[in-house]
């Protein structure tokens, strides 16, 4: 089985890779906290980290990742290119849906049809996918549109679902999380080392293991609950107290303070997400804006101004005290197609930004609401507020919307894309930059762009990010890469931010893997 070439990520294993399956009497519970909920138990409702990580404990693609990001067998057991367009992967056999009935190749296609779907979140990935064919029960072809150099690593996160579980329970179309409802919404049923026991949204959910799983367990956690506590105190408190045995969200401020804790431990690793703002380019008026008639995001004199206001360096230092490495670049280290060389913020300058305001026609600045998470990414909602002073240096006065991150995807994201300026964060599921071109920076067309919330448009940019898809000679792409980036930097397309570190806290009893991507795999988690 050739894979195509990947850059090798690091990862934080604690003791766990050489320990074999565990046994009923090492069996244990295990209980973590979040500062935000699942949105939903259907995997294709939504591309956010959190969703996908546990859902993936549930459900599991042709091929997953191991700790160290790199490719490994999971539904399927190997795949080769029969043609320059056609992968064809072979499953396994003995496969069971937790209810019991086989896992076949009619599953497969059924969920490459279902990502495809308009109320699908998850079309961006797959989108270079012209059909799925069953060729017998365990091998299946997928045909692209044009030669895709990356399609194995783009398997990941397309989570396998039953065909009959779906029509039994009228769930053979996603439903859009805050328009429509159906049964996938609050249930799940997959193939995966863990079945969905109880769910109490924004509160608690629960899994067990599952004993009909075809893989071996290398940890020992029998049950894991989920539990949601959205106040950064009570979190600490919980670890501290002993109430939970992890937390997966660490305020930096309490990092000092669990260190000296006897029995705790601190989890970091560099995260391969890049935080940055986006500004909606498509609206001919901004709703939550006091200047009519007119958009000034349109204008690149506007949109560099922005990026010429905000101390980056002074927001990763002061209040992420430390855990963020300040970018100008829309993927960090660690992902295909990263240039140092190219990742030069502009110079801070208020004046010159407050000149580019004026010459764009807005000497007295403007009005305008940013959009923020307050449950999602490293101290999101306190860079968000002290965002606000360094643009209001230069005359543009921003109302902070801060929210639940439910609450924000739902009213950011597809269908609603209802939002003039907001702060998002970004992890390439293939770590390639041409998921980030695809699905954040292509013009949306209903298969690409997806979460281009900005409406961003480029016509060269999206013939080259075309080009960079299908490209399988290495040197070739990187270097249209390249290109890719001095567009995005000379249109200030959007305004990247940092790339944030990932902190936990755990008793020292308790043994995970923490990947540089963020995901939480349930099966390596040891309870001492």
């Amino acid at each position: 089985m050739a894979l195509p070439r990947f850059p090798l990520l690091a990862a934080l294993s604690l003791g766990l890779l050489g320990a074999g399956a565990a046994s009923p009497a090492d069996a244990a519970t295990f209980r973590w906290a979040n500062d935000g909920d699942v949105n939903a138990m259907d995997p294709v409702t939504r591309q956010e980290t959190v969703q996908l990580s546990f859902l993936a404990n549930i459900y599991e693609p042709l091929a997953r990742r191991k700790p160290d990001l790199t490719l490994e067998p999971a539904l399927a057991t190997s795949w080769e290119q029969t043609s320059p367009t056609v992968w064809r992967f072979h499953l396994r056999q003995g496969v069971k849906w937790q209810d019991g009935s086989p896992f076949t190749a009619d599953d497969v296609v059924f969920s490459l049809q279902r990502i495809l779907a308009p109320s699908s979140s998850m079309r961006a990935p797959l989108s270079v996918v012209k059909e799925a064919r069953k060729i017998d029960d365990l091998t299946v072809d997928f045909e692209t549109n044009a030669p895709d150099p990356i399609f194995p690593q783009e398997q990941t996160n397309l989570l396998i679902m039953s065909k009959a579980w779906c029509e039994a329970h009228g769930s053979t179309v996603p439903a859009f999380i805050g328009k429509d409802d159906n049964y996938a919404l609050h249930n799940a049923m997959g193939t995966g080392p863990y079945r969905l026991v109880s769910r109490e949204p924004d509160r608690k959910t629960v899994v067990e293991r599952n004993p009909t799983w075809w893989d071996k367990p290398v940890g020992n956690a029998d049950r894991v609950e989920f539990n949601v506590i959205s106040s950064a105190a009570t979190r600490v408190a919980a670890l501290l107290s002993g109430e939970v045995d992890m937390i997966y969200s660490v305020p930096p401020q309490d990092i000092a303070r669990i260190k000296q804790t006897d029995g705790l431990k601190i989890l970091q690793t560099p995260e391969l997400r890049t935080i940055f703002l986006g500004t909606n380019q498509s609206r001919d008026e901004l709703p939550s804006s006091d200047v009519k008639g007119k958009n000034p995001f349109k204008d690149k004199r506007v949109r560099q101004a922005i990026s010429m206001a905000i101390d980056e360096p002074i927001i990763t230092s002061k209040v992420m005290l430390g855990l963020g490495h300040p970018t100008f670049i829309m993927w960090g280290p660690g992902v295909n197609g990263y240039d140092a060389a190219l990742d030069v913020r502009p110079k801070v300058d208020p004046a010159g930004a407050k000149k580019l305001l004026a010459d764009a026609g807005y000497p007295n600045g403007f009005k305008v609401t940013l959009d923020c998470p307050n449950d999602r990414y490293v101290m999101d909602e306190q860079i968000c507020t002290a965002i606000v002073p360094m643009l209001a240096r230069i005359g543009i006065k921003v109302d902070l919307n801060a929210q639940t991150k439910t609450k924000f995807f739902t009213k950011i994201l597809a269908p609603n894309y209802d939002t003039d300026f907001y702060m998002l964060g970004w992890t390439p599921a293939t770590y390639d930059a041409h998921n980030v071109l695809n699905t954040l920076l292509a013009t949306r067309d209903g298969k690409r762009g997806e979460v281009n919330v900005a409406g961003y448009s480029n016509p060269a940019l999206d013939d080259l990010t075309a080009k960079i898809g299908v490209e399988t000679n290495q040197a070739k792409r990187d270097d249209m890469i390249r290109q890719s980036i001095k567009i995005i930097q000379e249109d200030f397309a959007y305004q990247p931010l940092h790339q944030q570190v990932i902190v936990w806290a755990a008793k020292k009893n308790v043994d995970v893997v923490q990947p540089a991507d963020n995901q939480f795999p349930y099966r390596f988690i040891n309870v001492k």
